[in-house]
């Protein structure tokens, strides 16, 4: 008789992870937020799939310097964080979501969704019970918490919904600055 073998648990998120990752964004969405010139050398960057540029933008953020997980789908970025294993990648980006548009990135949607977020993203970097409490919904499947937790700091109208995926959050925005919707993204990546 054959032994079944249990099905391997999936990987899960901390309040540890979703700190450095915050942590290391934050300054990126202030930069983001604050600078208009940097903001359209970065859409720019996404649009043209130029990671050259990326990594010429990204250095010039301390704590995004010495990433080399990065890239681009032409409609959004991806910034991945390497976390030892069983987490592996955690991953933070902005993008249209797959099959709306192809290569076009909105520069004041983009400042619209980065002045929204930094709040939740100072929060996470520097609160580890909100850290570790909103992980603790994340790995329940809790979004009626994680929902609360995050329009509490989230205050923008542009805000349409809050789910979970991929063991972290999707946040859904429709800005009036672009006709595509764009979800800004924290998530385990699948290994």
């Amino acid at each position: 008789m054959a032994k079944v073998r249990p099905k391997p648990r999936r990987p899960l998120v901390t309040g540890r992870v979703l700190r450095q990752v915050a942590a290391a964004m934050l300054p990126f969405y202030r930069r983001i937020a604050a600078s208009r010139s940097y903001a359209r050398e970065w859409t720019t960057a996404v649009v043209s799939a130029d990671l050259d540029l990326m990594r010429r933008l990204l250095s010039g953020i301390p704590s995004l310097a010495d990433t080399d997980n990065y890239g681009t789908n032409g409609i959004g970025y991806f910034i991945s964080f390497p976390f030892p294993l069983p987490v592996g990648f955690y991953t933070n980006g902005t993008t249209i979501p797959p099959g709306m548009a192809r290569y076009t990135f909105n520069t004041n949607a983009h400042r619209c969704i980065a002045r929204a977020v930094i709040p939740l993203y100072r929060e996470l970097a520097c609160n580890r019970n909100f850290a570790d409490n909103l992980a603790a919904a994340l790995r329940c499947k809790d979004i009626r918490t994680a929902r609360t937790m995050v329009r509490s700091l989230v205050k923008t109208s542009a805000l349409q919904s809050v789910t979970i995926e991929e063991n972290g959050l999707a946040l859904l925005f429709r800005t009036r600055f672009s006709k595509h919707p764009y979800r800004n993204l924290l998530f385990q990546e699948r290994m």
